[in-house]
C-alpha cells in the first residue's frame, strides 16, 4: 500500500489581457510533465483566448486535472487548507492585479490569490500593459511588497526571434522557471558560448 502523498497542483489563472498563447504554452509543458495543474479562466481571460488562439476554455480542459469556475468562490483552491505548489495568473489583466494588490477577493482567481499570499506561497503575476500608469505601477509595487512576483511579459532581444512563437516560449519558460518546472523552451543569454 503506497503511503505517498498527492502531488500539490500548481493552479493556472487565465484573465483578460494580451497574452493568452503564453498561458497555452505553459499549459501545454506542464501537461507533460507530473505536475497536476487547477486551471480557472476568466471571462475575460476566454474573450482573449479566443481572440488570439480561436481556442474556448473547454479546449484547454485537456492540460489541466481540475478546471473551475471563477465564480466559484468555494472551490478547494479558495481555502489555504488546500496545499498547492503555488499560483501563476498568466496573463493577469489591470483589473485583476488591481484587486490582488488591494486585497479584492471576489472571483475565484482573485481569492486564490489572496491564499496564496496570506499562506506565503509562491505567486506568480504576467502583466502585459504598456505604457503602464501611475496606479498600476502602485498596484504592482504594493502587490510584490505583498509577496507576488512579477514577471513581465517582456520578451529579450538577443534571440533575435523570427516568429511569434519564439518569444511566446520564452516567456512561457520563464514563467515555469519559477517553478522549477524543467523545460527547454528558450536559449539563455550566451548559452552557446563556453563558460570561462
Amino acid at each position: 500500500m503506497s503511503t505517498s502523498s498527492p502531488a500539490r497542483p500548481l493552479v493556472v489563472g487565465v484573465t483578460g489581457a494580451s497574452g493568452a498563447p503564453i498561458a497555452l504554452k505553459v499549459l501545454q509543458v506542464l501537461a507533460e510533465t507530473d505536475i497536476p495543474v487547477a486551471l480557472v479562466v476568466s471571462d475575460g481571460g476566454a474573450a482573449v483566448l479566443r481572440e488570439e488562439c480561436g481556442l474556448y476554455p473547454r479546449d484547454l480542459e485537456q492540460y489541466a486535472d481540475a478546471t473551475y469556475d471563477d465564480g466559484d468562490s468555494a472551490a478547494k483552491i479558495a481555502s489555504g487548507s488546500s496545499s498547492t505548489r503555488g499560483m501563476v495568473i498568466v496573463p493577469c489583466s489591470g483589473n485583476t492585479l488591481a484587486k490582488i494588490s488591494h486585497g479584492f477577493a471576489d472571483t475565484l482567481i482573485t481569492r486564490a490569490a489572496q491564499v496564496h499570499l496570506k499562506e506565503r506561497r509562491p505567486l506568480v503575476l504576467v502583466p502585459r500593459e504598456t505604457p503602464l500608469s501611475p496606479i498600476t505601477l502602485r498596484n504592482m509595487t504594493t502587490a510584490a511588497e505583498a509577496g507576488a512576483m512579477m514577471l513581465m511579459a517582456s520578451p529579450p532581444y538577443y534571440l533575435k526571434a523570427e516568429r511569434v512563437e519564439e518569444l511566446v516560449a520564452y516567456l512561457a519558460g520563464k514563467v515555469l522557471d519559477q517553478f522549477s518546472v524543467p523545460h527547454k523552451l528558450y536559449r539563455g543569454w550566451k548559452a552557446d558560448e563556453a563558460v570561462a
